[in-house]
């Protein structure tokens, strides 16, 4: 790789700076000075949200290109960001929730030709899947983007314009490997030997294994090497900017070689889909620049941004992670403004091990798979089973096992046992007897029926929801989901042991006993319900609405669980039950044979330990 002109920064102490000098034109080394901006290490300071009412959120999920349709792992981005996007506005948060398509590129560009649609209708066709995509599974964007629209050419417009004014672009020469496939650059050590399907020796990208060209061309330069110290210093000051740690860890690794100089530009006569470059239109906005913009024209840049921005988070796949790690935080640094919050990354579904691909047909359709386990079958699949840190093996049996065990029969079962007129026979929210379920075990009391179990079960639903608040916070929802499906197994092991169905309700001790029993399992049901409003919001909706909880009753404030056994009041009790509206959610029918778990390999069996 060579570069004509080089960027070196001294006396780097903090990692957000102002620039003041300018990079000279001529080919010999020069110095950009960067002073500190004191402002930043305030940061931190504001990791933790307070819940107070109206306190800004705003989550993104990358903008998906339009290169091919949506497959499972797009899906599961958005469901992850979705959930989040749910569970702060129930903690009173206002919440702003992006996502999009990506359509610029040399890649879309010849995607379109291959296709024999002009770009842009090529672009719209593609993006409307996604957006149909996501409007069917229940995913409450507030905002969906695409690159091709005005406000966000606007913005790209006016931030180069801002990068260029700091001086931390340049007129240069970029030659080295580029991945069409990646838009990326790449360094030697990035290059590898390999064969295409005609038996040829091709160049690859050791990262991804998609083909490498070589490439000359005169180009804008970024000063990406100004900024490999502040980056540094961001993400000592900041340990919680990327998670999972092991991802954090990767990006201080990639961060212990020198960054080279970034070309933000191709020739217009190579790539004549994307933005001009502002006062030059022989060049074109390199497409990473231009889509990654596209966080701050959701939040309102160039003008508007400030009441949002502060509070960014993004969801990223782990094979974008340097784009939004290294060159995100760099550009933004160039353009004086503040770093995302944090920035989240999950890893890949698979399937059989292997990475989904249009040439091995594996693709998995989540379109036709929400319409075959249903859209909250979907959802909760993806959040219970999705590792952040480790890739998860997608197969359709798994699906069906997973969801009749958890929502079907233990969910779905035990809501249908407490409502059930053979055992509830009033359709009430029964009242509940302290003596039958004292604070403490009184010995000797022959109204006390309670077992040692059931206080445990007590004791672990009530921390349930502190529990779910830590899991969702740090975005690892399938441990949030285990907890959850933890409590519904014990009580339904609660109210298999006492098998109030078996009482001689003759004896007015045994119907004060049965009242206690389904009181406690519907207060159980009723936290369930709540906590898992962000995951499914429709199964939620039905058992909500079964216990005859209003809407004006299911925010985070109203989990307090079992209030009558504390000796306060319980709004619930005595209230006529919801109508029954069917099965909370259906069995489904496990697939074909052929369809049926595959044998495990090792790399299977890896994953498991790690999770």
């Amino acid at each position: 790789m060579k570069l004509m002109n080089i960027c070196v920064v001294r006396n780097v102490r903090v990692a957000v700076y102002v620039f003041l000098g300018a990079v000279p034109k001529s080919r010999s080394m020069s110095y950009v000075y960067l002073e500190p901006y004191v402002g930043f290490s305030k940061v931190s300071e504001r990791r933790m949200c307070t819940y107070k009412r109206d306190v800004c959120f705003y989550i993104t999920t990358p903008i998906f290109y339009v290169n091919a349709a949506p497959h499972i792992g797009h899906l599961y981005s958005a469901v992850t960001a979705d959930y989040l996007h749910r569970y702060k506005r129930m903690r009173g948060c206002k919440s702003k929730f992006s996502t999009g398509t990506d359509e610029h590129g040399l890649k879309i560009q010849q995607a379109a030709d291959v296709a024999g649609k002009e770009p842009r209708r090529f672009c719209t066709e593609v993006s409307d899947t996604f957006r149909h995509l996501f409007q069917r599974c229940n995913v409450s964007y507030t905002d969906y983007i695409r690159t091709t629209e005005n406000r966000h050419r606007r913005a790209v417009e006016h931030f180069w314009k801002v990068l260029q004014n700091n001086g931390f672009i340049y007129k240069g020469c970029y030659e080295g490997w580029y991945s069409t496939q990646d838009e990326s650059f790449l360094t030697p050590s990035q290059v590898g030997d390999s064969t295409d399907s005609a038996g040829t020796a091709i160049k690859i990208s050791l990262e991804s294994g998609h083909k490498v060209e070589w490439m000359k061309e005169d180009n804008y330069m970024f000063c990406l090497s100004a900024f490999r110290s502040p980056l540094q210093q961001w993400l000592k000051d900041n340990p919680k900017a990327v998670q999972p740690e092991r991802f954090y860890r990767a990006v201080l690794q990639w961060l212990q070689d020198d960054l080279p100089d970034l070309s933000v530009s191709r020739q217009r006569s190579r790539l004549q889909w994307g933005i001009p470059v502002p006062g030059d239109p022989d060049h074109t906005i390199y497409v990473w620049l231009d889509a990654l913009v596209n966080y701050l024209t959701v939040a309102g840049y160039p003008e508007g941004h400030s009441e949002w921005w502060g509070s960014a988070h993004h969801l990223v796949g782990k094979d974008i992670l340097k784009f939004h790690a290294i060159y995100w935080p760099a550009f933004l640094l160039a353009a004086g403004m503040p770093l995302p919050q944090t920035i989240y990354v999950h890893s890949h579904w698979t399937v059989d091990g292997q990475k989904m691909s249009k040439s091995l047909g594996n693709v998995v359709d989540p379109a036709e798979r929400s319409e075959r386990f249903t859209v909250d079958g979907i959802r909760y699949f993806l959040l219970r089973q999705g590792v952040p840190d480790s890739d998860c093996d997608y197969y359709d049996d798994k699906v069906v096992k997973l969801l009749n065990s958890e929502l079907a029969d233990s969910l779905g079962g035990l809501l249908n046992r407490c409502t059930a007129p053979s055992l509830n026979h009033a359709q009430v929210y029964p009242h509940f007897c302290k003596k039958c379920f004292p604070r403490e075990p009184a010995g000797g009391d022959t109204d006390t029926r309670a077992t040692r179990e059931d206080y445990k079960m007590l004791e672990d639903v009530s921390r349930l929801p502190g529990v779910v608040e830590q899991h969702f916070e740090s975005l690892q929802a399938y441990k949030a989901l285990e907890a959850i499906a933890g409590c519904v197994r014990q009580t339904n092991g609660f109210i298999q042991r006492h098998a109030p169905w078996k009482l001689d309700l003759r004896d007015p001790q045994n119907q004060l006993w049965l009242d206690t029993i389904l009181h406690v399992c519907l207060e159980c049901l009723r936290l369930y319900g709540t906590l898992l409003q962000p995951v499914v919001p429709a199964t939620a909706d039905k058992l909500l609405s079964r216990l005859g909880v209003g809407p004006d009753e299911r925010g985070w404030e109203t989990l307090h669980f079992l209030n009558r056994y504390h000796g306060k009041n319980c709004p619930f009790e005595g209230r006529k039950l919801g109508p029954d509206t069917g099965v909370l959610f259906s069995r489904l029918d496990r697939p074909d044979a052929n369809q049926s778990k595959p044998k495990k390999t090792k790399k299977d069996k890896s994953v498991k330990q790690e999770q």
